[in-house]
């Protein structure tokens, strides 16, 4: 049997190597695609996300953390999980299906009554999966899971370029995600099938036994949502829809970006603290190193893609998309620590404490929302610095519950993580006033890349980190 730390170490590298393709893979169609559609285009379909995802919270319900949290959990588990969903799905589809013609008025866009009725779709197919991905999730098939994203994206990515190619404008941004989690299912089924799949027998008393932990899940869910996606929805109803798409724009490449290393924690965090809950020394060792992990890489990433944000807009989707440059580059800053929101969050999961994870985000979204409201008179921009400074003071907040649940100092996560917050930050500033000078961007977009990442290989290696020497040593042995 393969150790805990074989098991984690296999799990951090096939969930890089998921979270890394994914977003490789939606980087190339990204580009092909903002270069055929506006940013209007964008901003239609970017509007009715909100109304999808805490769809998809609802239908999910949180009992995908639930079921990882049971130690041995059965097939009736998974069976009941998976009727429940779909049950749930169907409700919430045809309660949407019949608000279409709200949210088309409340977004002053008639287009939007027929568009989002086909858009919701997506999250009811998603319904026949959300167990199957559970049992993925549960086992640690990380390898599995990197596969199923991949295709999926590939597939549904073609399709998306090609109706954008014969002019089907935002309705290609539509037939792209309909056909992503359709693909998503046929290949959970083809990966669980021989090990579990549903059967007609229902019974929902795992649900009542797992409902107190994963209704807080599901409510925390919501309002993750709902703060992931609050300026979307404030921006589509106070200004044009060319400027939500240069938001959804921004907060696109952003999201990309941090979601590669965010990705690729969440998917062997909660799994593994899980089963060490009942030894606090060694939890709290495991929590500190993947922070240490998670700095080493989404400072250096996060800082560097707001470095050459210009460069790489003009570039790789053109000048129309220019007014999202300034919004890309704070965004990225705020980026970099969002991975660690997703690490303190696994942990208060895995710890059963999904009241400490419903409450710290209720009030955050609320202090948000509220700040949002106030600085939305000065401008989108300001709007998105205010957003981001909340979301990085608020850390502290799940500081303080992290030394709650297992004891870990203020002191001892800035240890942590600091070190690489600066040397990022010096790499960048220094990387930019050496290339200063330069005005040619297919010059200068690669030279910066390459000279940011060597300082901060140097530094890290005269640093002599722990992290990278052990990335290493694990690459060689692949």
């Amino acid at each position: 049997m393969e150790s805990l730390k074989e098991k984690t170490a296999k799990g951090l590298f096939w969930g890089a190597m998921n979270s890394g393709t994914m977003q490789i893979l939606n980087l190339i169609f990204g580009i092909v695609l903002a270069k055929q559609l506006t940013p209007g285009d964008y901003g239609i379909v970017g509007v009715l996300t909100i109304f999808s995802l805490i769809a998809g919270n609802l239908q999910s319900s949180g009992f995908t953390q639930g079921l990882t949290n049971i130690k041995h959990p059965t097939s009736n588990d998974y069976n009941a999980v998976f009727w429940f969903n779909v049950i749930v799905s169907a409700v919430i589809y045809i309660i949407l299906f019949f608000c279409a013609p709200l949210i088309a008025w409340y977004f002053h866009s008639p287009v939007l009554t027929t568009l989002s009725r086909f858009v919701f779709l997506g999250f009811f197919i998603s319904a026949f999966g959300i167990a199957h991905n559970a049992y993925m999730f549960k086992n640690i098939m990380a390898r599995e899971r990197t596969i199923t994203g991949f295709v999926s994206l590939v597939l549904s990515g073609l399709c998306g370029i090609t109706l954008a190619c014969n002019g089907m404008a935002y309705w290609s941004l539509a037939w792209q995600s309909i056909l992503f989690v359709l693909i998503q299912n046929i290949c959970r089924y083809y990966y669980t099938y021989d090990k579990w799949h549903p059967s007609l027998h229902i019974d929902f008393s795992p649900i009542r036994k797992m409902f107190s932990f994963s209704v807080k899940i599901l409510i925390t869910s919501i309002i993750n949502t709902i703060n992931s996606n609050v300026l979307t929805f404030i921006i589509g109803h106070k200004f044009p829809m060319a400027a939500v798409g240069n938001f959804t724009q921004a907060n696109k490449w952003n999201t990309m970006a941090y979601s590669t290393i965010s990705g690729t924690i969440e998917q062997v965090a909660q799994p593994v603290l899980a089963q060490i809950t009942d030894d606090n020394e060694r939890e709290k060792r495991v929590f500190r190193k993947l922070m240490r992990f998670t700095a080493f890489f989404s400072f250096p990433a996060l800082f560097g893609l707001s470095l050459v944000s210009q460069e790489f807009i003009l570039l790789t989707i053109g000048e129309k998309w220019a007014e999202c440059i300034p919004m890309l580059q704070v965004l990225c800053i705020g980026g970099a620590f969002f991975a660690f929101n997703t690490m303190y969050q696994q942990l208060a999961i895995s710890s059963g404490r999904s009241d400490i994870y419903m409450w710290c985000n209720i009030v955050q979204i609320i202090l948000q929302i509220a700040l949002i409201l106030v600085s939305c008179n000065y401008g989108i921009f300001t709007m998105v610095i205010a957003y981001t400074v909340f979301s990085i003071l608020w850390l502290g907040v799940w500081q303080w519950q992290a030394h709650r649940i297992i004891g870990l100092r203020l002191r001892d996560a800035l240890s942590d993580t600091m070190p690489f917050m600066l040397s990022a930050a010096a790499v960048m500033v220094a990387t930019y006033f050496i290339t200063l000078p330069i005005r040619n961007l297919w010059l200068l977009f690669p030279l910066r890349i390459i000279i940011a990442s060597a300082l901060y290989f140097a530094i890290m290696k005269i640093a002599n980190a722990e992290i990278l020497n052990e990335c290493i040593r694990f690459v060689r042995k692949k």
